[in-house]
């Protein structure tokens, strides 16, 4: 039997507001998160960890978090989370106290082994701004991280994108100093993936030679405006998650991310009958 593949969940762009109160005055992302939790937990087979990519809640505060840990609650899967534009480093530290935080202060910078991966998750968020930075400190763990077990594929989580997308608005708040990021990346071979948030829909590009992907968001997407025709809008699209699978084997294995639409649908149905043949 070939050995079992590692299961990484993804969901990103929670935008948690306090009980009651609705994003941009139309989305409920509290019963977003609900569907999205119940969605990860009937999952099977079970993820073996999941990461929150950033934008954990809305305008950070103290009774957020406190909501966002009640919501969190249902899910029995271990989980990380790192910030986005719309978190607090601060608040972020005192609600997740026992996060393995590699810094005693500043970027919330973790790593994480599950399985045979290392997961390492940067915070790339840059206090009351939309744009993202990867500190200096944040950098040279990085490379100091990534020149250890060598034979570790490694999987790096974000949560600005190291790329332009192309919905202008976007573009505009990604990552900054993504250059940094890529000399990097170029140097340690074990990186097999970098996803990201923020963008709240799917893309997939590569960087520095790797495969990098947006995950999409549970609640409301980013409307995709190519053509700078529209003032920056969102709409409620299909919700999903990201499940990055990693199959071992030789050269750090085989990484496979598959989307995962939440919600109830028709099926699964068989294809064949009991006779063998196609029904």
């Amino acid at each position: 039997m070939p050995p079992k593949p590692v299961l990484i969940a993804q969901i990103t762009d929670l935008h948690i507001k306090p009980p009651g109160a609705l994003a941009y005055g139309r989305v409920d992302t509290a019963k977003a998160l609900e569907r999205c939790v119940a969605a990860l937990g009937a999952f099977e087979p079970a993820p073996d960890f999941v990461v929150i990519s950033g934008d954990l809640v809305d305008t950070p505060s103290v009774e957020e978090y406190d909501y966002l840990k009640r919501l969190l609650a249902p899910l029995r899967l271990p989980f990380a989370g790192i910030p986005g534009n719309h978190d607090s480093r601060q608040w972020m530290r005192e609600a997740f106290p026992a996060a393995p935080y590699v810094h005693a202060t500043g970027p919330l910078d973790q790593k994480i082994e599950v399985n045979g991966l290392d997961l390492l998750l940067l915070d790339s968020s840059v206090a009351g701004k939309p744009h993202g930075m990867l500190e200096a400190s944040t950098l040279q763990w990085l490379d100091a991280a990534l020149a250890t077990a060598v034979d570790r594929p490694a999987l790096l989580f974000l949560h600005h994108p190291p790329f332009k997308g192309g919905i202008w608005h976007m573009d505009r708040q990604d990552l900054f100093n993504a250059d940094a990021l890529a000399d990097i990346v170029r140097r340690h071979p074990r990186v097999r993936l970098i996803a990201c948030g923020h963008v709240h829909r799917a893309m997939l590009t590569t960087f520095a030679g790797i495969p990098v992907t947006i995950c999409p968001a549970p609640n409301h997407a980013v409307d995709l405006d190519l053509g700078q025709l529209r003032e920056p809008s969102f709409k409620v699209e299909p919700p999903a998650f990201h499940l990055h699978t990693w199959f071992p084997g030789q050269d750090f294995g085989q990484l496979v991310t598959h989307q995962i639409p939440i919600g109830q649908f028709d099926g699964p149905h068989p294809f064949f009958g009991p006779d063998g043949k196609l029904l």
